[in-house]
């Protein structure tokens, strides 16, 4: 939790009665104060099947009877892991959150706010910078509301509408049918990224 530490000072907590909000960046546990990892409470299957029943939601409806408002960090619903299988991620239970009536505020792809916030930490132009990518709602989408240049992965999570195989250049008319479909246009296109 080092980015908490640039926040001021806040103490995390796994219980609802201790909290003043609550925060979404990660999927796999919410984290006490404590440094004994034991004090941490697994979030279940989440990341691998999206279930939010068993173990999330009750603390989401606790935090709604609290009033507690959320920051939800990572905006993004899923990912494409490396094995290739899709996790779930916090963008879903931000999302849960408002649909059970919570109150929730957003920082992160796609909204333009994360964007310039990253320019202003470079000291850079949009116009010098690209932003990467497999997400059309989220790092497509962000970008170009931001007017920033980006570089669209279709080897991740978009990768199923393809007929090719990940790692190969989709044909254009497949690439034109999907950003009409999401109403978004990179202004580049590669099919896998290595860094």
């Amino acid at each position: 939790m080092k980015f908490i530490s640039k926040c001021g000072n806040i103490e995390p907590t796994t219980e609802v009665e201790e909290a003043d909000f609550v925060i979404t960046h990660g999927t796999e546990i919410l984290r006490s104060n404590s440094k004994d990892s034991s004090d941490h409470l697994t979030l279940g299957s989440f990341m691998d099947d999206g279930d939010l029943a068993p173990i999330i939601e009750p603390i989401l409806k606790k935090c709604i009877e609290r009033k507690l408002p959320m920051i939800c960090a990572n905006p993004d619903f899923i990912m494409k892991r490396a094995d290739g299988t899709t996790g779930h991620m916090p963008g879903k239970i931000a999302q849960k959150y408002e649909e059970m009536g919570g109150d929730c505020s957003y920082f992160g792809k796609p909204h333009i706010a994360h964007f310039k916030a990253c320019l202003r930490e470079l000291g850079l132009d949009a116009s010098r910078v690209a932003h990467v990518g497999d997400s059309l709602h989220h790092d497509i989408a962000g970008a170009n509301a931001s007017g920033i240049p980006c570089v669209f992965i279709t080897g991740g999570i978009h990768s199923t509408f393809f007929t090719c195989e990940v790692g190969e250049v989709p044909s254009e008319e497949s690439l034109k049918e999907l950003f009409q479909k999401e109403k978004q246009v990179p202004t580049h296109v590669v099919p896998l990224l290595k860094f």
